[in-house]
């Protein structure tokens, strides 16, 4: 055991280059609770965060990779919730993580039968809160004009690199499969707090 005041012998900081732009990764997406709710909203269990200056409320997010070349990089992007500016971020953010239910359920996304429009559907964001799935990761400038690695895009069943080494296991992507057209009972509007509840997903049920 090397002594608590002697560095020498530890290791060296490793520099690690930006993943390429346009790179498909399989991901897991967890939340950084910020401590707001609305429960009007659906918002509960702490998850959404609200800044003080403009008052925008979003999902503050870190997406690990989880295996190949640049397995255990982490990045970290926001998913936009409100904006005071109009629905655009908003919408963003609905259409981000509607594709990334797609791509961690393994659902195509013009699959509009009942079990797809069930998957889905989420109980409260604890149900995203560890989600993984493929994800396409991007390069932007930070508020420091520095560049980094962000994920604004999932890969979904539909695209080409979506069935490739390393997407979504059987665990986290069931063997999906069109069910004949049947009727769906509307989610509960029970909100379960952190952590999240272990147990059937609600679009599995």
């Amino acid at each position: 055991m090397s002594a608590w005041n002697d560095f020498n012998d530890a290791e060296q900081q490793q520099s690690f280059d930006l993943i390429p732009k346009g790179t498909a990764a399989r991901v897991r997406m967890t939340i950084k609770p910020g401590g707001h709710d609305d429960a009007e909203q659906g918002w509960t269990g702490g998850y959404a965060t609200q800044t003080f200056d403009t008052g925008s409320i979003f999902l503050a997010c870190e997406f690990i990779v989880l295996e190949g070349n640049y397995a255990r990089r982490k990045m970290w992007s926001n998913i936009g919730l409100h904006s005071s500016k109009g629905p655009a971020w908003a919408n963003m953010g609905r259409t981000f993580i509607r594709a990334a239910l797609n791509s961690s359920r393994n659902v195509h996304p013009q699959d509009n039968s009942a079990q797809a429009t069930a998957a889905r559907r989420i109980q409260g964001f604890h149900e995203i809160d560890g989600l993984e799935f493929v994800a396409r990761i991007d390069i932007e400038k930070d508020g420091r004009g520095e560049l980094r690695n962000v994920v604004k895009i999932a890969v979904e069943p539909d695209q080409p690199d979506y069935l490739r080494p390393g997407a979504p296991s059987t665990q986290s992507a069931p063997n999906y499969q069109t069910p004949s057209p049947a009727n769906n009972a509307a989610p509960s509007s029970a909100q379960p707090a952190r952590p999240a509840v272990s147990g059937k997903p609600s679009w599995a049920q």
